[in-house]
């Protein structure tokens, strides 16, 4: 007897998916609830717990493949079945374990040094930003142990693996030389696996549907608002002076560090009081004043850009945003962002800065009216009471839609923030 798997509710007005991976292969035991793959919607990553306990059987649809609410994707069959067909054609080899579209790798011997117990799998299915990293580095996949889902592979585990083998390598004493004879007839391993000199490659991987998403919202966007960006530079040091006080006992009375961004969205908040229509959108022919200012951070996720909502960010405390922002960065890294809590959103902070973006032009995030975008922090002269001095310097800059967005306003809104994190004191007195 089989169980049908089926697509679940994926959330408010999404009705179709990618089904990204599979996180189970024929043949091998599942739990009840436990995961057995992964769906891509337009926003997030969603996975698809296992109706029953048993064994998994045969796919319904390969990876890449679009599939709707409520439409079979797989099987779940009673232990005492027999196992599916499926499973013996990927003992063969007969069915690439990597999914469709992507260059299978071949079993390791069975005679060769086995990896540690929970890797073998992993070495079967890599992402092409793993398997990237392994053909750089020149590393067998078999041999390095996976932190990710089911013991596969993640780019962090291929980075530290290889990282580990520099260290190795430097710590090692150089090898005796051999005689003249031996390195004539057993040439080393890694000469034989060497790509030809001059060789040009080039890897094809099928779009995802949370890039094609980005892709469709920032062309929206540039199509349909009048989008112009304003620049100013803030002095950092009131800033970094605060933080580097009671840091420690910002630490250690919330259990969180205390960050750049607390003071920035806390600034923005209290701008937005003086400018309004910053906080404020289109729709249709009107506009949609907030007495709220819900604040989009946006998070770099494995698949792409997302933007968690700090929902009330003007009625919460530096601890209370600091660890939204802390969390929101942990469960985008980890894919375990929900839809709930990228919807909404009315003024969105950017942080190139933490990548070493010196100056941008940040696009609007639809159908808000404004982005800022946070910039990397460095020493550069100004003049400080007639003289010339080194101060840390960063560059803010405003993206607005023009349609509702005077220039005097958008660049009123930057002096305010500017203010503000050049004398945080503004921020308690709410000045």
């Amino acid at each position: 007897m089989a169980t049908d798997v089926k697509v679940p509710t994926l959330g408010e007005s999404i009705t179709e998916a990618t089904l990204g991976q599979w996180l189970k292969k024929p043949g091998e035991p599942v739990k009840a609830d436990e995961p057995i793959a992964s769906l891509e919607t337009d926003k997030v990553a969603v996975e698809v717990p296992s109706p029953v306990a048993g064994t998994m059987g045969d796919y319904a649809v390969q990876e890449g493949a679009t599939v709707s609410v409520g439409s079979v994707i797989g099987r779940i069959v009673d232990n005492g079945a027999a196992v599916p067909p499926a499973k013996a054609a990927v003992e063969k080899g007969d069915v690439n374990p990597a999914g469709p579209g992507e260059t299978p790798l071949k079993r390791e011997d069975p005679h060769a040094p086995h990896a540690a117990e929970g890797t073998q799998d992993s070495a079967l299915t890599l992402s092409p930003a793993v398997r990237r990293l392994v053909l750089e580095h020149g590393l067998d996949p078999s041999r390095i142990r996976g932190t990710g889902k089911d013991g596969r592979l993640t780019k962090d585990d291929v980075l530290d693996a290889a990282q580990e083998a520099k260290a190795q390598q430097a710590a090692s004493p150089p090898p005796p030389a051999a005689p003249e004879p031996v390195q004539q007839s057993a040439p080393a391993p890694a000469a034989a696996s060497a790509a030809p000199a001059g060789e040009r490659r080039e890897e094809r991987v099928r779009i995802t549907r949370l890039r094609k998403t980005i892709a469709t919202r920032l062309k929206e966007a540039q199509n349909t608002a009048a989008i112009l960006t304003t620049f100013n530079d803030v002095d950092m040091s009131a800033v970094i002076d605060a933080r580097a006080k009671y840091k420690d006992l910002f630490e250690k009375k919330h259990g969180i560090r205390l960050g750049f961004m607390g003071f920035f969205v806390k600034a923005a908040c209290l701008a937005a009081r003086d400018v309004p229509s910053v906080n404020a959108s289109i729709e249709g022919e009107e506009i949609v004043y907030h007495d709220y200012v819900d604040v989009s951070v946006a998070v770099s996720a494995p698949n792409g850009l997302v933007v968690p909502v700090i929902r009330d960010a003007d009625r919460l405390s530096f601890a209370d945003i600091e660890k939204s922002i802390a969390e929101y960065g942990r469960r985008a890294k980890d894919g375990t962002l929900t839809l709930e809590e990228m919807k909404g959103g009315t003024f969105t902070i950017s942080n190139g800065g933490v990548f070493g973006s010196l100056l941008s032009t940040p696009i609007i995030n639809p159908p808000q009216s404004a982005v800022l975008g946070m910039h990397r922090i460095e020493e550069r002269p100004v003049v400080k009471d007639g003289q010339i001095v080194a101060r840390p310097m960063m560059y803010l800059a405003l993206s607005y839609d023009h349609r509702l967005i005077d220039g005097r306003e958008a660049v009123t809104f930057l002096v305010r923030m500017k203010e503000a994190i050049e004398d945080p004191t503004r921020l308690l007195i709410d000045l």
